[in-house]
């Protein structure tokens, strides 16, 4: 470790008992947070606290924020907050908006799961603006934890969800540029990966995940991806803490992503550490990292939280009692 980085280190061990929560954030998202989930909670946890990916968590932050200040449950509070880009026509990786696959068909993905593993989850629905409320009916309402395609459609419509054209005339306008080439070519940061990962702990200390996403952009139709997947895009154990994932999904499954970062959690690790060592084994696994993203959000059961991505440019909001911020997270190139 170089004296500059033990310089930063040591300067900021020393602010945060001046600055409190604000300098922690910065030592979370580099992963120097030494408090694993298996440690005592101390000053350095926080609760209720939100973090989402991406600067499109800041309004959705804001949403689940309006509830979790109120002493609502995480599990409303996450479901609450990922709706709110679910429903924003200007985001188009997700929900309304979102890009279509190649044949021009929005199709979208989603779980949630809370502190005591229950989960839902649906993929490839079509024609439902909010497939997060959908997969908290597949958790609530059915013996099951996964529907796909037509009968996830099928169901939603059962549970009174209404059926609407998700493609809007702006990604529709996307669609057809992109059919002048018809090359697939995810690029960093932009287009094909910018799925809304939530993580809460509520007043309670109940943890609660959700993660939604139209998936990449120009997809083969029937393509799934990591979001929908429960131990990929997101898992929660509520005696340790939870993770959530963003990026390319087909490098997620292939290592348990979200799973992982929980059980590293487990056996110490901080959050923004258990981030990195998943993140440096997909990356461990890939001849060339060029056009690979990934990034994981953690956050454990006293409310301590850390991120890490392979790329520059993922960043994160943070909601807790000192108000939003977004952070740039910590990568390795």
């Amino acid at each position: 470790m170089s004296s500059s980085r033990r310089d930063f280190i040591r300067k900021s061990a020393l602010g945060a008992g001046v600055l409190g929560v604000s300098s922690l954030a910065a030592c979370a998202s580099e992963g120097e947070q030494k408090q694993g989930a298996g440690s005592d909670p101390s000053t350095t946890g926080t609760k209720p606290i939100v973090i989402a990916t991406w600067a499109h968590g800041m309004p959705a932050n804001e949403k689940a924020w309006e509830l979790l200040s109120q002493g609502g449950s995480s599990l409303d509070a996450v479901e609450a907050g990922v709706r709110v880009v679910e429903s924003d026509p200007e985001v188009q990786t997700v929900g309304l908006g979102g890009f279509p696959d190649r044949d021009g068909v929005v199709s979208l993905d989603a779980c949630i799961m809370d502190y005591d593993s229950r989960c839902g989850s649906v993929a490839f629905l079509e024609e439902i603006e909010n497939p997060i409320s959908v997969a908290r009916k597949v958790m609530e309402e059915t013996p099951h934890i996964m529907l796909v395609g037509e009968g996830a459609q099928r169901f939603a419509v059962e549970q009174g969800f209404e059926r609407k054209n998700l493609l809007t005339e702006k990604s529709k306008e996307a669609y057809e540029k992109w059919l002048e080439t018809a090359e697939y070519k995810p690029v960093i940061n932009i287009e094909n990966h910018d799925t809304i990962s939530m993580l809460a702990l509520d007043s309670q200390g109940r943890l609660a995940g959700a993660c939604t996403t139209s998936g990449a952009a120009w997809k083969m139709h029937g393509r799934i991806g990591d979001s929908p997947i429960i131990g990929a895009g997101l898992f929660l154990d509520g005696e340790v803490g939870g993770a959530c994932a963003t990026g390319l999904g087909e490098a997620v499954i292939r290592v348990a992503g979200s799973a992982m970062v929980v059980e590293l959690m487990r056996n110490g690790m901080s959050p923004g550490d258990a981030c990195k060592a998943i993140v440096e084994r997909i990356a461990a696994k890939h001849p060339s990292v060029a056009d690979l993203q990934v990034g994981f959000l953690a956050l454990d059961k006293y409310g301590n939280y850390g991120s890490y991505a392979i790329h520059k440019g993922f960043n994160f909001a943070v909601y807790n009692n000192n108000g939003n911020t977004l952070i740039d997270a910590v990568s390795k190139y």
